[in-house]
């Protein structure tokens, strides 16, 4: 028996071939460095319950929203799986490759369900959903709700401007004050990171990523606060947005220690709590 974890590397060799990929909706971009874990076998016991897959498909939920993880597009070009929820229309991405070759590796049929960024956890928690492939962070509170495995990928935190801002040159979080901003609701983004920026005025968070973005474009905000992986598919549609990475900087946003930090750059896959994917 393999649990989903020991899935995750042989997953990673595919991510190189999403990025090459082409979409009618959302482009995505270079990637950061993957995420690096040991794969552990474990053996079951004879009472410990044959839960997860029982019916041979695993029903995987994302945004379908949230390039270069996961987006939508028209056509089944580069290997993008149906979406079993919005007739007509593909998914594609790190997350669908990532869940492609778990079910390849179990003899699995893949079912892709479009969810907004909110319903995921709750769908997991309900069993509506075998598992997410969302590009979510593996942090305490969400581990608090669902099980996770991983990281398959480590997501550094940036903040995306556009190029004729007054903070385009900002070289540190305190050249942000009194930005305008927001992010997208349920990360560590929003209620972590911008609120560590002073004087800002926060406004209320986006819904998806792609309203965030929109925000920005439209000059709503100043600056939005997102992760490498999003703002540089961002970039690759607007080259009027740039890029500020501090990280490594002591001028990058805090957390109380290193272990809090890359809880929150770690991406993983969430599952129900206390019940682990498995073949058979």
């Amino acid at each position: 028996m393999r649990r989903i974890l020991a899935l995750v590397l042989a997953a990673l060799m595919l991510l190189s071939m999403a990025a090459c990929a082409s979409s009618t909706t959302a482009t995505p971009a270079a990637t950061e460095t993957t995420a690096s874990t040991e794969t552990t076998e474990t053996t079951e016991t004879a009472d410990t319950p044959a839960t997860g897959v029982e019916d041979g498909v695993l029903t995987v939920g994302m945004e379908c929203a949230y390039a270069p993880y996961n987006w939508t597009q028209m056509d089944d070009s580069n290997g993008a799986v149906p979406i079993s929820n919005v007739p007509g229309a593909y998914a594609n991405g790190y997350d669908v490759m990532i869940a492609k070759k778990i079910c390849e590796a179990n003899g699995w049929k893949l079912e892709i369900v479009s969810s907004a960024w909110d319903s995921l956890c709750p769908a997991v928690q309900s069993g509506t959903m075998d598992a997410n492939i969302a590009g979510q962070s593996m942090t305490a509170d969400r581990m608090n709700e669902v099980d996770m495995a991983g990281p398959y990928y480590y997501a550094t935190i940036v903040v995306l401007t556009t190029k004729d801002s007054q903070y385009a040159n900002a070289a540190s979080i305190a050249d942000l004050a009194g930005g305008t901003c927001t992010s997208q609701s349920g990360t560590i983004w929003y209620d972590s990171c911008l609120p560590q920026i002073e004087n800002t005025n926060l406004l209320a968070p986006a819904d998806s990523a792609p309203a965030m973005i929109m925000q920005l474009q439209t000059g709503a905000v100043d600056y939005v606060c997102t992760d490498m992986p999003t703002a540089l598919a961002a970039i690759a549609k607007d080259d009027n947005l740039v890029i500020l990475n501090f990280s490594g900087t002591d001028g990058d946003f805090q957390f109380a220690t290193e272990e809090e930090r890359a809880e929150n750059v770690n991406i993983g896959i969430s599952v129900q709590k206390g019940r682990p994917l498995r073949s058979e």
